[in-house]
């Protein structure tokens, strides 16, 4: 990889993570600089997989009809998102934002819809609570106004999971930032990682000797 490559890489993350925490601006006042994160990190991977599962949305809503009657349907719906996660709630973004009035409702309605396995992951980041601090602080509707918004499209069709993946790290990097931590004590930035790749290989003969073995002390 060229360093050309690299370096659009690292720009086009960037670009796309400078967005997303520009939604912060909807927080100035609830919500301290150091907190932000605690919004839009969640808030990120919830529009990745709502972006993910659009495509199939009549899907599962048809299978879901078909098999709730049934003791297992994961299986079912699962096989009808193409993913290994679903949400079953009838709300969408879009959906969302159609009716302001019940806007707290209804995104607990939606988030609620989707898989055990994803339910674990929004119970981590403790979100139940921020979502009463959006309510009370009446942000909740505009935070997810902004992440419905063209810049705020997180699907696959545009962006790759390793993409997202590095968006999310670039995220953490700024909300460590916030707090005046060190952002290295998270994880180490991209371009790091391209030039120890490259330093480690450098004499290697790629064409010949095959699959290399690196050891990593961290």
């Amino acid at each position: 990889m060229s360093l050309n490559t690299i370096s659009n890489i690292g720009v086009n993350i960037q670009e796309k993570a400078t967005v997303i925490w520009n939604v912060a601006d909807m927080l100035r006042g609830p919500f301290k600089p150091h907190e932000y994160g605690l919004v839009i990190l969640p808030m990120t991977v919830v529009k990745r997989f709502n972006d993910c599962l659009m495509p199939t949305y009549n899907e599962v809503q048809e299978t879901y009809q078909n098999v709730k009657h049934l003791a297992v349907i994961d299986g079912f719906l699962t096989t009808a998102s193409g993913y290994q996660f679903y949400n079953i709630s009838k709300f969408t973004f879009d959906s969302l934002l159609a009716d302001p009035q019940n806007i707290e409702a209804n995104f607990r309605d939606y988030l609620a819809g989707f898989s055990s396995n994803i339910q674990d992951i929004l119970a981590k980041f403790d979100f139940d609570n921020i979502i009463k601090r959006m309510v009370e602080s009446n942000t909740l509707y505009l935070v997810i106004r902004e992440f419905n918004t063209p810049k705020g499209y997180l699907g696959p069709d545009k962006i790759s999971a390793v993409d997202c993946g590095y968006i999310f790290e670039d995220l953490v990097k700024r909300f460590s930032e916030s707090y005046g931590e060190e952002a290295g004590a998270h994880f180490t930035s991209r371009d790091i990682i391209y030039l120890m790749t490259d330093i480690l290989l450098n004499e290697a003969d790629l064409a010949t000797e095959g699959n290399i073995t690196v050891y990593d002390m961290t």
